[in-house]
């Protein structure tokens, strides 16, 4: 039993605690998933300090089987390979997995707002919103209500998504999307003074996808107002500079600040933005930004990581979990995730096991002893029987030991009296003590009185005597020596002489 417990333990371990939590902190996987890509970042972090424990991307385009089964099972085998070990996962979704949409609510109370955001989406949207899972941010706040970002994603995806990850030991405890992330990893790592915040405005486009984020409240600074956020779709053949300065006034009008933004900077995956051309076009400070210089990272590290903005976006994933910040969580409106309550629930019941396996064991122990101590007490009970009887004159040993060790004990003070000639005429020993002081008086005048006894019958009430001396006087003197003995009041019947004995019946009565 207690090598199964063992290997449970074991395993459960592996699964779901890294390594690194004996002293080093705690590791978090961030991994971002489209339909046949995705990319996983392992960071450990101990305090503020963070290490990039190691990156891959895989895809699926040019395979057969391209679904969310076979890239969960690649991740997987990644992370085996790479020999991750984390306690926790989230994953950063596609912007093509889900949409964004903005949207009006009454209320001011998060609370409140998250009870009525269904009703709020399927008006705004006029659409049925049944079957679709919903996570949004507050922008705004004012008395009229307040203005928010709404995510919307297919419950059928997601829950697809979470099957595959869980049927590999992985099971996220968010999904966000994917431009909530990035903005995450940007605000966290953005090394902007406090007059360049308003004024700046980041860009990053992937090989199909661009981001406008606008981080006026970074970590630690500007709690007022939230990040702003965008996603657009990048083609394949298209002139990114001609699609920058197109989507940016979009973007600026969206974000309607008070203070213009003069400053873009650009990360671009394929490096093929004119930053001269943009910056004419709309006469502000344009310049590119290195995501990956900005955390640290490696060559080495990002060895197996084919872009760099899908590997910021996964470690922003990794960094909410480590962060404690608030996510924008799919989970939370479908399949809340529940990992720590399992962990919790095995926990109690491995413990359980080991304490009743243990309680056992234990009762077991003490049944063993008790069995012992019962047959070593039937044992000397049974060796003690026989000397009890002949030493308490044939009575039945009692059940109880200490009531055994009383008698005997009581037994020896008599015993000792007797030896001390202190001997009782009344109670239980009356009658030997009555035997023992006639032979007494017997022996004090038997060679006086030629004594010859015929009987003599001792009982709790009398003592009768039966014999015959040489003469009349020499019975007197025996009957002085009965008197002497103090055993009672003596009735007599004497018989005349014959053959020269002079016979004699004598009857004791003790005094009361």
């Amino acid at each position: 039993m207690r090598g199964i417990l063992d290997n449970k333990l074991t395993a459960y371990a592996r699964q779901h605690f890294s390594s690194s939590l004996r002293a080093q902190g705690q590791s978090h996987l961030g991994i971002y998933l489209s339909k046949d890509a995705a990319t996983a970042v392992c960071i450990g972090s101990t305090g503020r300090d963070r290490d990039i424990l190691g990156c891959f991307s895989i895809h699926a385009e040019e395979q057969e089987e391209a679904s969310l089964q076979f890239l969960a099972n690649l991740i997987a085998e990644g992370c085996a390979e790479r020999r991750f070990e984390f306690s926790e996962a989230a994953v950063a979704l596609d912007c093509a997995m889900f949409m964004q949409h903005n949207v009006h609510s009454d209320f001011n109370d998060l609370k409140q707002i998250a009870s009525t955001i269904r009703f709020d989406a399927e008006e705004a949207l006029a659409t049925d919103i049944s079957d679709v899972a919903i996570a949004f941010k507050i922008n705004s706040s004012n008395q009229d209500g307040s203005e928010l970002t709404v995510f919307t994603a297919q419950r059928k995806m997601l829950s697809e998504v979470l099957s595959c990850l869980q049927s590999n030991n992985i099971d996220p405890v968010s999904i966000e999307p994917d431009v909530n992330c990035l903005s995450r990893f940007i605000c966290q790592n953005a090394l902007l003074t406090e007059s360049q915040r308003a004024g700046t405005l980041f860009v990053v486009l992937s090989q199909r996808r661009g981001y406008f984020i606008a981080p006026q409240s970074v970590a630690g600074a500007g709690p007022d107002k939230p990040p702003v956020m965008r996603t657009f779709l990048v083609g394949p053949r298209q002139d990114r500079s001609e699609l920058l300065a197109r989507e940016f006034p979009v973007t600026a009008a969206l974000i309607g600040s008070d203070e213009p933004i003069n400053r873009l900077k650009v990360f671009d995956s394929t490096g093929s933005v004119d930053y001269q051309q943009v910056s004419e076009k709309l006469g502000i400070e344009v310049e590119s930004v290195n995501l990956a210089k900005s955390v640290a990272a490696s060559p080495k590290s990002l060895g197996d990581c084919t872009n760099a903005a899908d590997f910021a976006t996964a470690y922003g994933a990794a960094l909410g979990l480590s962060e404690r910040a608030e996510s924008i969580n799919f989970r939370n409106d479908f399949m809340p995730y529940e990992g720590k309550k399992v962990r919790l629930q095995k926990t109690l019941k491995l413990a359980s096991i080991s304490v009743t396996v243990l309680v056992l064991a234990l009762g077991l122990y003490f049944q063993t002893q008790l069995l012992r101590t019962n047959r070593d007490r039937s044992a000397l009970r049974k060796k003690l029987e026989p000397d009890y009887s002949v030493a308490m004159l044939g009575q039945e040993m009692p059940e109880e030991i200490k009531d055994t060790a009383k008698n005997l004990n009581d037994e020896k003070k008599d015993i000792e009296r007797e030896m001390k000639g202190l001997l009782s005429t009344s109670g239980k020993k009356a009658v030997p003590a009555k035997l023992m002081l006639v032979l007494e008086a017997f022996n004090r005048c038997a060679a006086q009185t030629d004594l010859n006894i015929d009987s003599v019958s001792v009982t709790t009430k009398s003592i009768s005597i039966s014999g015959n001396t040489s003469s009349p006087g020499r019975t007197q003197k025996l009957r002085e020596a009965l008197i002497d003995s103090k055993l009672g009041t003596l009735k007599d019947s004497l018989s005349p002489t014959k053959g020269g004995r002079h016979s004699f019946s004598i009857t004791i009565t003790p005094e009361k």
